[in-house]
């Protein structure tokens, strides 16, 4: 009878250790808006698409002219949307998952070069010019990012009153992107219209800096947050082949976002 009753007391105090743990533990969905910032020119990975593109390192023929491409890397700049599912351990201990999407398509051109419309040409521009007419040499430039994320954040204060916190992760980013347009063969200066394509799922680190602001107490909030991710997209084993064998999706995140704990 003794030792049930220690059983019994061992057990009970067992749940009354357990309960005010699982009572910490809270539960939150938050989602938003943010524009994301890509990686600048300078800082971005060896073998990267868009500086190759900017500085053709492929051997030319000696005749041609430059044959860079004119857009800037910050015309990469767009809006994402992005969602999180969040569990609280205590009031500065949390974990959560999330998604974002980004998409955004950047117009080019070659900076130095031009093409000559030939007789009988059956594309347009020169389809509707005469002979000789000299055009530009366009193609559109599309990324799209799927991030999926993994993160652990250290919060100060308490929920109700402001929260800033940091945080880290990791992060899954399925990623496409595409050059599309006309093209000109470095070996011989020939244009021709192409589509190369590549998709795939990068790995890569998340550093995250916010704040979040309670709305009437500590079930609503707005929340504000810096993040910045880490990843680099392979392009090699497509046919047609890209020039470059990488593309960085590395960049910061803006978001402002709204917050339920529940």
């Amino acid at each position: 009878m003794q030792l049930r009753t220690r059983v019994g007391s061992l057990v009970i105090a067992a749940l009354l250790v357990a309960a005010p743990a699982s009572a910490q533990m809270v539960h939150s969905v938050s989602g938003g808006l943010g524009v994301f910032f890509p990686r600048g020119f300078d800082s971005r990975v060896t073998g990267d698409i868009w500086v190759e593109d900017l500085f053709p390192s492929t051997p030319q023929h000696p005749d041609l002219p430059f044959l860079g491409m004119a857009f800037e890397i910050g015309d990469f700049k767009a809006a994402n949307v992005f969602g999180e599912w969040a569990v609280s351990f205590g009031n500065h201990f949390e974990i959560g998952a999330g998604l974002s999407y980004y998409s955004q398509t950047v117009h080019s051109l070659y900076l130095d070069v031009e093409n000559e419309c030939q007789p009988m040409a059956t594309t347009p521009p020169c389809n509707q010019l005469p002979p000789g007419t000299r055009v530009e040499i366009p193609q559109d430039l599309r990324l799209r990012m799927l991030p999926i994320t993994g993160v652990v954040r250290v919060l100060a204060s308490r929920p109700g009153s402001i929260q800033p916190y940091i945080g880290g992760g990791i992060s899954a980013i399925n990623f496409n992107y595409s050059e599309i347009g006309d093209f000109v063969d470095p070996s011989d200066g020939l244009v021709f219209h192409e589509t190369y394509r590549k998709s795939g799922t990068a790995l890569g680190g998340v550093f995250l800096l916010g704040v979040r602001i309670p709305v009437g107490g500590d079930i609503y909030g707005i929340t504000t947050e810096y993040r910045y991710q880490w990843g680099a997209g392979d392009l090699t084993g497509v046919d047609p082949a890209f020039p470059a064998p990488k593309i960085d999706l590395g960049g910061g995140y803006l978001n402002f976002g709204f917050l339920v704990r529940f």
